[in-house]
């Protein structure tokens, strides 16, 4: 995990402000938090699905290893970081972190196009499959992987960002949000505030997840560890 100091940013559409989906631009506040430092490898996901009784998923014989884990739909994804006591990111925390802490960034990690080949896996790269994650250069915050080699699932409802009261049922909606592009992904799509829903129990050759979990969700888990381990007193 990578410590993220919280803040106050412009989310959104901040550079282009075309793309209708991540307008309009709006100001969010943030409290400290941690946040995967590389996508959750197929090594690491095997090894949860095999302590739970979980199917593996496949890799297209691909191989495993330290490559991005895919074909892993929502639920998993957060039973995934649960189990660690972590969870998915919130939209807000994804994009703060892939602009190095709300940052005006187009890419996580450059501004530029013609340099994002350094830090990201794209489409440009002619790969087939999901890449060995951190094999490109981090973000600001060192985190890897933000724009490029997988999407990742985030932990929120889809929404749009003006009225979202006014989508759909939230408290019932199967529509989740995926960021950050994948190696198969045109230029737009790797794009940090780029944002696509779609459903939580489909399960994709170019979709992954990192987890995240706030300072305070942390100073709690610590705080009941600490009372569960104490010692009793002496009579």
């Amino acid at each position: 995990m990578v410590k993220v100091e919280g803040g106050t940013f412009l989310m959104g559409d901040l550079i282009d402000s075309t793309n209708t989906d991540a307008l309009p631009i709006h100001e969010v506040s943030l409290d400290d938090y941690y946040i995967g430092k590389h996508e959750v490898t197929f090594t690491q996901y095997d090894a949860f699905a095999k302590a739970t009784g979980r199917e593996l998923p496949p890799d297209e014989h691909f191989g495993r290893g330290d490559r991005a884990v895919v074909r892993v739909d929502w639920h998993d994804a957060l039973a995934y970081c649960n189990f660690f006591g972590w969870r998915l990111p919130t939209e807000t925390e994804w994009e703060y972190a892939a602009r190095a802490e709300g940052k005006a960034y187009l890419f996580a990690g450059t501004n530029d196009p013609d340099s994002l080949s350094k830090y990201a896996i794209t489409e440009k790269d002619a790969v087939s499959f999901s890449f060995r994650v951190g094999t490109r250069k981090p973000n600001e915050l060192g985190i890897y992987d933000m724009s490029g080699n997988v999407s990742e699932w985030i932990g929120s409802y889809y929404q749009f960002y003006e009225n979202p009261e006014d989508l759909h049922d939230l408290e019932n909606s199967m529509v989740r949000i995926i960021r950050g592009g994948s190696f198969n992904s045109w230029l737009n799509t790797t794009k940090v505030y780029w944002r696509v829903g779609v459903l939580s129990d489909a399960e994709f050759y170019e979709v992954g997840f990192r987890c995240a979990v706030s300072q305070e969700e942390l100073n709690k888990q610590r705080f009941l560890k600490g009372i569960l381990h104490r010692k009793p007193a002496k009579p």
